[in-house]
């Protein structure tokens, strides 16, 4: 079945006859001729000793000299944003899979990743009652749920960098579709391959709390970026915070939580206290996430029209806003950890979020705002305090 669907996806008459819509509202994307490329053939079947007068290259090491201009034609490319499906040795070479796994790597968007991994797992702690539930069939119902989670993440960034290649190519050029590393044409192909991949698991495992866990997510990550009348609501920064928050800080909770207890334990549904604190503190990190991420894309939102409040209100208002609201949140996690009936949870919570709170606001007073290197590295602690989070939720009681 996925073969066929596999196949089905690769062919040019599927993608042209039924994506062609979607293909239309992508941004074009030039492909290089690549002379470089045709003229290393020609010299590779014994034209060894032609003048390139065309290239002006004149070298008496015709294949040293043809090298190193297929090595700028190459570099050419992946600067200006044309693929590089032309450059043969970039996939020939030993160390190609690692650099397939380093281009997918990033196109995945790790932190995510990493935040969807860490999130899941936390999440199903909380519906650990007694050691003895942590058994096969909690790690067996673990990976049911994180397997097309995890599928369905990398559909949602990699649909919104399919929509993004120009906007990228201004804020995150190392992008594989912004660099040319990935074409427009592989990008749709992961991305769709994902997506079924994600349902399919859902199929044969048939738990309903995850089909809607990964249906919202869908949706929502659908219409956050596709370029469609009434949708791309990215563009709107109050209703891309929603989606954010929705996802992020509603379905991962509750939908991950149920699934595991409905569906893995066959307990009746019960919305204990720690869940409770969960979404609530996790709508506040959402929310954040949803408004940092775009402080240090202000220029290529700018250009393209992108309305985020960092582009409304600026950058140093929509920071410490940020940080204003995550150090409120980590003053109710204190004040849960007061009125906590345990002792090792209450000492555990309020500790752990104070020390969180210091670290948070010692960072924040000593940031540059103008270098964006020192934002892009700030919301990438702002993903790390995230992680964190989730290490202190199931110790939450």
């Amino acid at each position: 079945m996925l073969d066929s669907v596999m196949s089905g996806v690769s062919s040019r008459p599927l993608i042209n006859g039924h994506f062609g819509p979607i293909l239309s509202t992508l941004p074009k994307v030039q492909v290089s001729n690549c002379r470089s490329c045709g003229i290393v053939g020609r010299y590779r079947i014994g034209v060894s000793h032609r003048s390139l007068s065309n290239h002006h290259i004149k070298s008496t090491d015709g294949k040293a000299a043809i090298y190193r201009m297929s090595r700028r034609q190459s570099h050419v490319n992946a600067t200006s944003g044309h693929p590089l499906e032309s450059e043969p040795e970039a996939f020939s070479s030993k160390g190609s899979w690692k650099t397939s796994l380093d281009i997918f790597y990033r196109f995945s968007r790790p932190h995510t990743v990493i935040g969807t991994t860490m999130s899941i797992i936390s999440v199903s702690l909380l519906a650990v009652e007694s050691i003895s539930d942590l058994s096969p069939l909690f790690l067996t119902g673990l990976l049911e749920a994180l397997v097309p989670a995890l599928f369905m993440n990398v559909y949602i960034v990699g649909l919104n960098q399919l929509f993004d290649i120009e906007i990228d190519k201004v804020n995150k050029p190392n992008l594989p579709l912004a660099s040319g590393e990935y074409s427009v044409k592989t990008g749709i192909l992961i991305v769709l391959s994902f997506a079924v991949l994600s349902f399919f698991i859902w199929w044969i495992v048939r738990s309903w709390p995850l089909f809607w866990a990964l249906f919202i997510s869908f949706l929502l990550g659908t219409a956050y970026s596709i370029n469609l009348p009434l949708l791309r609501w990215k563009r709107f920064a109050v209703v891309a915070a929603i989606c954010i928050l929705v996802v992020r800080a509603v379905i991962v909770q509750l939908a991950f939580f149920l699934h595991m207890q409905t569906f893995v334990f066959r307990r009746p549904a019960a919305f204990s206290r720690p869940l409770i604190f969960a979404t609530a503190f996790m709508s506040f990190f959402s929310v954040v996430i949803a408004l940092f991420k775009d402080i240090p894309d202000i220029d290529g939102d700018r250009i393209f029209g992108i309305r985020s409040f960092t582009v409304r209100l600026g950058q140093k208002r929509v920071f410490w806003t940020c940080v204003y609201l995550l150090e409120m949140a980590y003053s109710v996690a204190v004040a849960m950890g007061i009125v906590s009936s345990c002792t090792w949870s209450k000492f555990i919570t309020i500790s752990g979020h104070a020390i969180l709170a210091s670290i948070l606001w010692s960072r924040a007073k000593s940031l540059d705002l103008k270098s964006k290197a020192a934002i892009t590295s700030f919301y990438m602690f702002i993903w790390k305090l995230f992680y964190a989070e989730y290490l202190l939720i199931p110790l939450v009681r």
